[in-house]
């Protein structure tokens, strides 16, 4: 994303204070929430979202414990339930609970008024050590409660325990029976197991109960699903005795996991990665960690500086024929939090080669994640403005966030790891670049598309009308235009596209995101035409849903 401004730049939505970051209600029994215009039928079914849902704790030493990064606050799901009308005319109703799935560490936190434990970007208090002596001592009675894990969510996910029955009447009427279990992700090789209904944490797992050689602490948030098979694709990343990454593939069929590729490579904090149709493509750009530093306890202080003279590199691994590691390409230096997608094309100029071309949200450097400490997010600002300031739309000397393509050409049909040569690294050239002046983030795309070529893609973005996001962009590649929903004071989440299964047109469908109503300090899922970004409905709620991370929609027939 974009530079996020402090209180003193002008912006014109003032709902980043204690209302979209340190909302602390939670609505554990399901309410229905108003709703107006006209959502479509086939839009029916469970919308989740996560992220941080608070970040303050009042202590019983009389002091507020305050957790320092975004990323380190505690977790907190929601679900949204979309029922179709039982009359003919009626309009869809819909339902909504939340829960923070981390109790027992708001507890711990609240007795001891610290938390020792990993963080993301966490600062270590000096005086800590001195008063360690006098203050409490907590043991958390939910190991699952007390685990911070809340950055994607998966139903049914392959390889674990599924067949757990959560699908009673226990807060009311659930109609989507084919979710049998729900897991939370983070950036760690942890997945803590939620209530699909009530999302209660249940349980915890590691990579390691897949299979035992994925022993090493580190992942993707965002795993990756083959579209046709549902089969789950990752990577462990270990640091000893040398870094290694390990790429593994899941079966949703089997259960069964299978590692399709070992290799050594420079470790370093990749948060997603690209599937194609055949390949696993890992791209470690430059967000390099130091595992010295990442043993004292924070991904931040790990991360080392942004070296430009280092090359990202791509490394394919074949998910199809088990040729393991088949091509290694360099390019630009730069960073990224999240994919779009990518695919594969004939070669031009040898059609018994491959190409693959890779889409993602692409940053100039890793600076982006030191203003993400809520210091930067909250704003104290006492009045919204209507407009902002030239300065404030004048982004000059801030991190840009953009959308870019590259191509890695001349992947070998025959290419293969078994022989004692070693691979040959070539060039990823980059193709593209757009949508700069809107500072895009948290892409999505009609899940159809997965690993084939796509024209649109939709995301949020951060103009400089707002202290941090300001409207929904969807960007066609074909002609290079952009399309903008955005309102005064409000500011949107992640936009989740659920298409018209009636229409095979790539944006036949509705957008949902939450969105945080700046004047009036509610929350509201909005439903917008996807082709348009007109409105189409709107669910309001009776309160905040914080600003979270990401969200995960299953159609009611599933």
């Amino acid at each position: 994303m974009s530079d996020f401004q402090a209180a003193d730049t002008s912006h014109f939505n003032d709902w980043p204070n204690e209302q979209g970051f340190g909302a602390n209600s939670e609505q554990k029994t399901p309410v229905e929430l108003t709703v107006t215009g006209d959502i479509p039928s086939y839009a029916a079914g469970v919308l989740y979202r996560t992220g941080p849902g608070r970040y303050k704790v009042d202590t019983e030493h009389g002091n507020t414990f305050q957790i320092s990064h975004w990323f380190d606050g505690f977790s907190q799901t929601h679900r949204f339930q979309l029922v179709p009308p039982e009359i003919p005319g009626a309009r869809m109703r819909v339902f909504y609970n939340s829960r923070f799935s981390t109790d027992d560490l708001i507890e711990e936190a609240r007795i001891t008024g610290s938390l020792k434990r990993f963080t993301f970007g966490g600062e270590r208090d000096p005086c800590k050590a001195m008063y360690q002596k006098v203050q409490s001592t907590y043991e958390p009675r939910n190991e699952a409660s007390h685990s911070n894990i809340g950055v994607t969510l998966s139903v049914n996910m392959p390889g674990m325990d599924n067949s757990s029955s959560f699908t009673e009447q226990e807060n009311g009427d659930d109609r989507c029976p084919h979710i049998k279990a729900l897991y939370a992700k983070t950036d760690n090789s942890k997945y803590k197991a939620l209530h699909p209904t009530t999302l209660e944490p249940v349980g915890l797992a590691n990579q390691a109960t897949l299979h035992p050689d994925l022993n090493g602490p580190l992942s993707a948030s965002h795993a990756e699903f083959d579209p046709q098979t549902g089969d789950m694709y990752n990577y462990n990343l270990s640091f000893a005795p040398a870094p290694t990454y390990r790429i593994f593939r899941v079966s949703a069929a089997a259960g069964e996991t299978t590692i399709l590729a070992t290799f050594q490579a420079t470790p370093a904090y990749l948060h997603s990665f690209f599937l194609t149709s055949d390949y696993v493509v890992i791209c470690i750009w430059n967000s390099h960690l130091s595992p010295q530093d990442f043993a004292r306890g924070s991904y931040i202080g790990a991360i080392k500086d942004f070296d430009s003279s280092q090359p990202a590199k791509w490394y394919i691994v074949d998910r199809k024929h088990n040729r393991g590691l088949v091509a290694i390409y360099n390019s630009c230096a730069f960073f990224c939090f999240h994919t779009i997608n990518a695919w594969q094309e004939p070669n031009p100029d040898d059609a018994t080669e491959t190409d693959i071309v890779a889409e993602c949200v692409l940053l100039e450097n890793t600076d982006t994640i030191k203003r993400l400490y809520y210091e930067y997010l909250v704003s104290s600002s006492p009045f919204p403005e209507a407009q902002p300031s030239p300065e404030s739309r004048d982004n000059g000397g801030k991190t840009q966030s953009k959308i870019v393509r590259f191509k890695l050409p001349h992947i070998s049909p025959t290419s293969c790891t078994s022989s004692s040569d070693p691979i040959e690294t070539s060039e990823a050239l980059l193709e593209s670049t757009s949508c700069l002046t809107l500072a895009p983030e948290l892409p999505t795309l009609n899940p159809s598309f997965h690993t084939r070529p796509h024209r649109y893609t939709y995301a949020i973005t951060d103009r400089g009308y707002s202290t941090f996001v300001d409207g929904i962009m969807k960007f066609d590649s074909q002609t290079q235009t952009t399309n903008l929903w955005s309102a005064h004071a409000q500011s949107p989440g992640e936009p989740i596209f659920v298409p018209d299964p009636e229409s095979e047109e790539e944006d036949d469908g509705v957008l949902l995101t939450v969105v945080l109503d700046g004047l009036s300090g509610r929350s509201y899922l909005l439903v917008l035409d996807a082709k348009t970004l007109g409105e189409v409905g709107r669910a309001c709620v009776e309160g905040v849903v914080a600003f979270g991370f990401h969200g995960q929609f299953v159609a009611l027939s599933g």
